[in-house]
C-alpha cells in the first residue's frame, strides 16, 4: 500500500482495517461500530500502541499525558479490539491495528446507516480485501486480485461509481490492492493523509470484542 496515504503498513505493520463514513462525526462513527455502549477518550497513535503492547503493565512514563485512573475506568486495559476515530475533508475515519473487529460485514452495514461507507484491510501477510455499502446494504466485498469476484449485493455501483475494476486491470498484479483503493477513494473524494492519526483521537476498548 502506498505510504502516501492513510492507512498504510508502515503505520500498522502487523495490518489494520479501516472503515471511512460520509458526513457523520467520528463520535458517531464509534457508537455506530460499537453499539455505542463505550466511553470515548482521547488517545494518540502511539499512546494506543503502547496500551495493546504493555496493557496493565503501562505506567505514568509511558503514558505521561494521560490520567491513567480515567483510562482504567474507560476500559481501554480491558482485552478487546482498540479502536480510534477521527476526521478528514467532510469523512469521518475508525482504524483497528490488525482489524478482525472492523472487519465484519456487520460493522460496515451499521455505519453505512443513512450514508455511504468504505472498509479497507490489510493483513500482515498481504493479504487485502475493499467493501463499499449504502444505507445498511454491503453492495461491494472483494479480493482486489480478483475484482470479477464480487461477495456484495450490488457490485456495479462501486464501479460506476469509481472504475475501480478498470484500474486494477490496467495496473501490474502486485499493485491490485493499491490501484483500487486510490481509485476508489480518489473517485469518493476520501483522501486521508498519514499523518491524520497521528495526533489525539477519540478511541474506545471493546471488551469481549473478539470473542
Amino acid at each position: 500500500m502506498s505510504m502516501e496515504i492513510f492507512p498504510n503498513t508502515l503505520l500498522y505493520e502487523f495490518g489494520y482495517c479501516a472503515i471511512f463514513a460520509k458526513g457523520i462525526a467520528p463520535a458517531d462513527l464509534l457508537a455506530r461500530a460499537t453499539d455505542g455502549d463505550t466511553q470515548p477518550v482521547t488517545l494518540s497513535r502511539v499512546e494506543a500502541d503502547v496500551i495493546v503492547a504493555r496493557g496493565e503493565d503501562a505506567d505514568e512514563e509511558d503514558l505521561p499525558d494521560q490520567d491513567l485512573d480515567a483510562l482504567y475506568a474507560a476500559g481501554l486495559f480491558d482485552d478487546g479490539p482498540l479502536l480510534r476515530a477521527g476526521s478528514h475533508g467532510g469523512w469521518s475515519f475508525v482504524i483497528e491495528a490488525e482489524g478482525p473487529y472492523l472487519a465484519d460485514d456487520e460493522v460496515l452495514k451499521a455505519v453505512s446507516e443513512g450514508t455511504v461507507a468504505l472498509a479497507v484491510r490489510e493483513s500482515e501477510s498481504g493479504s487485502t480485501w475493499i467493501c463499499y455499502a449504502e444505507n445498511g446494504d454491503l453492495l461491494s466485498s472483494f479480493d482486489p486480485l480478483f475484482p470479477d469476484q464480487d461477495y456484495g449485493t450490488q457490485p456495479q455501483v462501486l464501479e460506476e461509481l469509481t472504475g475501480h475494476v478498470e484500474a486494477i486491470r490496467a495496473g501490474q498484479r502486485p499493485d491490485a490492492f493499491t490501484n483500487a483503493v486510490g481509485k476508489i477513494r480518489q473517485a469518493l473524494h476520501c483522501t486521508v493523509p498519514p499523518e491524520a492519526d497521528a495526533g489525539p483521537l477519540l478511541a474506545v476498548r471493546i471488551a469481549g470484542g473478539y470473542d
